[in-house]
């Protein structure tokens, strides 16, 4: 999966002849998850139609602060635009856009929404081999620089003068490369290992019957699904559910049991930075296994059972460099038993649930959670979606590394 796909990109495109080429760029950013939207400054519209990038965009083109044709229309909200985007990029970038965006000479509505936008901007200068190393133009680059924004190297090649050399605009395959190689060498949990458990475990009474829990897994696959977004190489280990990873750099263990997965952890554990044990493990199995289905009893039917490793103690007393992360599911007293088991279990972090909160808890889409860390400071938090509380506790997690 690219490093663009659910990126908002937005496309500034200026008036110079390899214009034509932003239809192929659009077409990639499109082709890697990300969506688009297009803005054109006037000139641009002669060496490329604004029907031609929309239908591609899926998105209107915007090119103006208002349609002069309708009196009724709603003004192009620069503001918005540069707060909507993840990233910007002006390509192509001429000689005359780049020395507006240097000089804040605000004329258009591209140059007014690049002086808005909050995110990364990314430019592609095209001209001729002169303009390109005429002393106003490397004045522009270093101003850009400055500003913090990010040059794409033009490429040499014949240019539309009929000279050969530096100018050309990268091609759109190389824009893409480029944009992905810069955006995953700056993922703040780049290069770190992380090991994410998830789901329940069943363990078996007979062949057909079995004791669980209602644990559907949805949380650590936002977990782990989210770690990989950033950068993250995760084995994640499942216990049985529903959810699949969305991440080519999310590895799946499937498991069903506790032994299974106490097996698996310990298989990885050595080798990663964090780990994150966010499955709702069986405390007990049933001693022994029928190998036939058990028949209806007339009366009480009885099964013995014992108690299950508990995996992230394990891993707690086994732990080097690790930064270890635990969940503690509670319904009374929720503070000290999940204090209690940070110093049991040898925990950095513990992310508590408790069933008395509405809106969490097993089988829902939101979670209420409180951390605490391992000198017991306590942040409680407000309910959210689990995919913004998976973004928390990774945030926890950077700010660990960044210490």
């Amino acid at each position: 999966m690219s490093v663009l796909s659910g990126k908002k990109v937005l496309l500034g495109v200026s008036g110079g002849i390899a214009a034509y080429k932003t239809a192929s760029l659009v077409r990639l950013f499109i082709k890697a998850g990300a969506h688009v939207q297009v803005i054109m400054t006037p000139a641009s519209k002669d060496f490329v139609t604004p029907l031609t990038l929309s239908t591609l965009s899926k998105n209107p083109v915007h090119s103006s602060f208002f349609n002069q044709d309708d009196e009724n229309e709603k003004w192009n909200n620069h503001v918005e635009l540069g707060l909507w985007a993840d990233l910007m990029v002006v390509a192509p970038a001429t000689a005359n856009t780049l020395s507006k965006m240097a000089y804040g000479n605000c004329d258009n509505l591209l140059i007014a929404t690049y002086l808005s936008a909050k995110c990364p901007v990314y430019f592609a200068p095209a001209m001729d081999l002169d303009m390109y190393k005429h002393p106003s133009t490397i004045s522009s680059f270093k101003a850009l620089h400055q500003f913090g924004n990010t040059i794409i190297p033009a490429e040499s090649g014949e240019l539309a003068s009929g000279l050969s050399g530096e100018g050309r605009m990268a091609e759109p395959e190389n824009i893409i490369a480029f944009l992905e190689a810069d955006l995953e060498s700056k993922l703040p949990l780049k290069g770190k290992k992380i090991l994410i458990t998830a789901g329940p475990t069943y363990e078996a009474i007979d062949p057909v019957r079995f004791i669980g829990n209602h644990s559907s897994g949805k949380m650590g696959f936002d977990i782990a699904n989210a770690a990989a977004q950033l950068g993250a190489s995760v084995v994640l280990v499942a216990g049985p559910t529903r959810f699949k990873a969305t991440n080519a750099n999310v590895k799946v263990i499937n498991v069903i049991t506790a032994q299974e997965m106490y097996d698996a952890c310990h298989d990885y554990f050595n080798d990663v930075d964090v780990a994150i044990a966010a499955a709702a493990v069986a405390d007990y199995r049933p001693k022994t296994v029928a190998t036939q289905k058990i028949k209806k009893a007339p009366d009480n039917f009885v099964v013995e059972l014992e108690k299950t490793k508990d995996i992230l103690a394990s891993l707690g007393a086994i732990k080097q460099k690790q930064f270890l992360i635990g969940f503690a599911l509670e319904t009374e007293n929720e503070i000290e038993n999940a204090k209690g088991k940070i110093q049991k279990k040898n925990l950095d972090l513990i992310v508590l649930n408790s069933l008395q909160d509405l809106g969490a808890g097993f089988g829902q889409p939101t979670n209420k959670v409180t951390f605490i860390d391992k000198n017991f400071k306590i942040e409680p938090m407000e309910l959210k979606s689990k995919e913004a509380v998976a973004d928390d506790i990774l945030n926890k997690v950077i700010a660990y590394f960044n210490e």
